[in-house]
């Protein structure tokens, strides 16, 4: 018989499914419109209509004239600060990773299990915990506040993640690979660039993903370990929000608060497809 293709259950789920995005969207289409909006269409209190005068002033001044503080020249100054923040700490972190994941799959040093379980007991333990230790470490080694603190502040953090998901994608991997390269004279550095790393581009991509975002998205550890000239976007996306000098310009904040979330978004819809086949590759096997 001919399946129907409207049952009761599937009209549930589809309106379950509008709900849940519609609740989610909702907030996005305020600050959209809102960004769009003269702030004498704003004081009328209608969120929700559409912009009768559109400008895009407020993503204008955003990006270059907002103020942060005493300083007014927007976010654009913590936008290159945040990707001279996040290209060193995602390359970093994958590289080292890659290379936990691979000594601890393959090779196998003495206590070895040992030093995956104190990477894995890291990953659990808040930042907070370790923000003072770290401050005085900087601070002695006389890194503290500047771009290279910051980057080693990012790469610490990451590694029992970024080794967790390398030596899983590897352990997947057949051992009899390995063992082929190693009859054929290949040594731990050898095996490790040219057989390895050519076949872990999917989990890089994931690697990449959850390493730029967190980067990127992170707030606490670029106020604390940036210093004033290096400060991430989202610490002056902060100031912009939170100045209590002039008057407070809602599609200003608005236009703000996109530009500091578009390169999160742009990664997850251009990569989300290569995510979901690292995932499936070995991500979270082992």
């Amino acid at each position: 018989m001919k399946r129907r293709s409207f049952t009761p259950a599937r009209i549930g789920i589809y309106a379950f499914l509008l709900t849940a995005a519609l609740f989610f969207l909702l907030p996005l289409y305020i600050m959209v419109v809102t960004s769009l909006k003269p702030m004498e269409e704003i004081r009328l209190g209608n969120i929700f209509a559409l912009p009768l005068q559109l400008t895009v002033a407020p993503w204008r001044d955003a990006w270059t004239a907002a103020c942060t503080g005493v300083s007014c020249e927007g976010i654009s100054a913590g936008f290159w600060n945040s990707v001279k923040i996040a290209v060193p700490s995602t390359v970093l972190a994958i590289f080292l990773g890659a290379l936990n994941g691979y000594a601890l799959s393959f090779w196998k040093p003495r206590g070895a299990q040992l030093l995956f379980g104190v990477l894995m007991l890291g990953a659990f333990i808040p930042v907070q915990v370790m923000m003072f230790p770290l401050v005085r470490v900087l601070g002695a080694i006389g890194i503290f506040g500047s771009l290279a603190g910051i980057v080693l502040v990012h790469l610490i953090f990451s590694m029992p993640v970024m080794t967790l998901l390398f030596r899983n994608y590897y352990a997947s991997i057949p051992h009899e690979l390995f063992q082929a390269a190693r009859i054929d004279g290949g040594g731990f550095w050898r095996i490790f660039l040219q057989l390895m790393l050519p076949m872990s581009l999917p989990i890089i991509v994931v690697a990449a993903i959850m390493q730029v975002t967190g980067v990127w998205n992170d707030y606490i550890l670029g106020l604390v370990f940036a210093g004033r000239d290096n400060l991430p976007m989202t610490v002056q996306l902060n100031n912009v929000i939170n100045t209590s000098t002039g008057v407070r310009l809602y599609n200003v904040n608005m236009a703000a608060t996109i530009l500091t979330s578009l390169v999160p978004l742009a990664i997850y819809f251009i990569s989300g497809r290569w995510f979901v086949r690292g995932i499936a590759a070995g991500a979270v096997k082992g």
